[in-house]
Formats: structure tokens, sequence, C-alpha cells
């Protein structure tokens, strides 16, 4: 069993620390590259290992689209979402023992106008959430986006969008809407419990206007992802979407903020090539 403490002081080693240890502890080659060093070096290696969080991944999607080789991401950001899909709530060692025991496996990528996404975009309410969230120090987990959330929700108001996709057509203000390829984000929101990142669809899920007390009271639920029988959730899969409005929209992908007056987001199947 590797060290997870600094023989030294007893402070306790970071997922980048321990997952570096692992390596050198099998004898494996590597490089280590800070964001500030990703290049075209990085085609030269058989994996791409990417320690952070959402953000990071999401930037990293988005510097190497195209990118075919196999990628693995161990946690080490606020949120986390996507590691906990494909790896849940393994230790460093286990997940280090199946990255180097398992074949990688396609994992579908979202593009919304031209970023790139995994987990998803959402739109309205959590879009003004991931706004005020621009430039702040972050705590682990959820407490971050729960503190916004509460922020937000006495005083966000809904916005009209016309939304369409496929031969369907609506026009109505909305209060969120989550476009998903995975099932959580947000530090542990499951917004689309259905989701599945390697079926080729997303997941959308457009929720009506709610005055404050309704919010409060379905927040919980929505946290859960037991919010998709409710009659104010409409629910449905989709593999292009488009969505306008007459005002900017704010919205986030993967966490990251992006406003526009139109969002055009569909799916590509199997784009990545994940070990999990």
């Amino acid at each position: 069993m590797l060290p997870t403490h600094w023989p030294e002081t007893g402070r306790r080693l970071s997922w980048q620390q321990r997952s570096w240890a692992c390596l050198l502890h099998e004898k494996i080659p590597a490089q280590v590259f800070t964001e500030n060093d990703w290049d075209e070096r990085m085609y030269q290696y058989d994996q791409v290992w990417i320690v952070g969080g959402d953000g990071t991944l999401n930037y990293f999607i988005n510097r190497y689209p195209g990118i075919k080789k196999p990628l693995c991401i161990f946690k080490g950001g606020t949120g986390n979402d996507f590691h906990a899909l494909l790896y849940g709530k393994t230790t460093v060692e286990e997940q280090f023992a199946l990255v180097l025991h398992t074949d990688p496996k396609p994992i579908d990528a979202g593009k919304c106008n031209e970023h790139f996404f995994l987990n998803g975009v959402g739109i309205g309410f959590e879009g003004a959430v991931a706004k005020s969230l621009q430039g702040v120090n972050k705590w682990s987990g959820k407490t971050s986006f729960m503190l916004s959330i509460l922020k937000h929700i006495f005083f966000y108001k809904e916005q009209p969008y016309t939304i369409s996709s496929g031969e369907k057509t609506m026009e109505a203000a909305y209060l969120m809407i989550s476009i998903a390829n995975g099932t959580r984000y947000g530090g542990g929101f499951y917004v689309a419990p259905l989701a599945r990142p390697d079926d080729g669809l997303l997941d959308a899920n457009l929720v009506m206007p709610l005055s404050p007390f309704r919010r409060l009271r379905y927040l919980p639920v929505i946290e859960k992802g037991k919010h998709l029988g409710l009659p104010f959730n409409d629910h449905s899969q989709t593999k292009k979407i488009h969505i306008r409005s007459n005002r900017p929209i704010q919205a986030h992908l993967d966490g990251e903020y992006l406003e526009s007056n139109e969002l055009h987001i569909e799916i590509l199947p199997a784009h990545f090539n994940f070990i999990f």
C-alpha cells in the first residue's frame, strides 16, 4: 500500500501526488505537464491522465477536441462530477490499478456552439448560478454551488425561450433547462439521473417557472434526481436541440460560463476514449 501522508510532516498527499507516486512505484515512464505546458507533445504518449476537476477536464477537451488517445481523469477539483460518473468512490490506488488493466471505452461528447462538454449544459437559473461563481475560490463538493443557488432562489426571474428539437418547437418561459450527457454536475446534483454518456443521446429536462417557495421545496428533490415525474418537469431525449431567446442566455458547460442569444447543442457519439 502506498503512503497517503508525507513521512516528515504527516501532511496528507494530494490526489496529484498520490497518482504520481503510483507511477513511480510501478516504474512507468511518464511526463508531468501543467495546464500552461499543454502542447502537441501530448500526442506522443500512449495515454493521457488528467488530474483535476470538471473545469480542468473541460479545458482539456476543448484544447484537444479531436484527440483519440485513451484518457483518464483523476479527481483534483471541487466538483469532480465526471470522475464520479466513471469511477465512483474509488481511491487513487484502486483507480490506478483499474486503469492499468482496463481497455478504453468510447464516451460521447456534447457540443454547444463551438464548445465541447462532457457532463452537460445548464441554462437559465443554473447559468446565473455559474456566472456568480466566476473568479470565486470554490469549496470542494457542492458547497459553493449550493450557496450560490440560495442567493438566486428568491430573485432569479425566468425568461422566455424558443426551443426546437426534431420536429417539435416550443415557446415558453422556463426556470432552468438542463441538456445532459452525464447524470450529474454542480458537485453532486443529479439533474439527469437517466442520462448515459455512451448512448448517443442527450437528456433534456425543462423546468417550468416556480415560485421561490416551490424552488426551496423542490431543490432537494432535484438534487437527488427524483424530479423527472413531477408535473413541472418535461423530460425527453434528443440528438440535437436549438435554443434561442430575445435576451442573452446565461448557460454553463461543465460549470464553465457561456452567454449567447442562441445555443446549438448536439451529441457527438463515441467521440472520446476513456479508461474506466
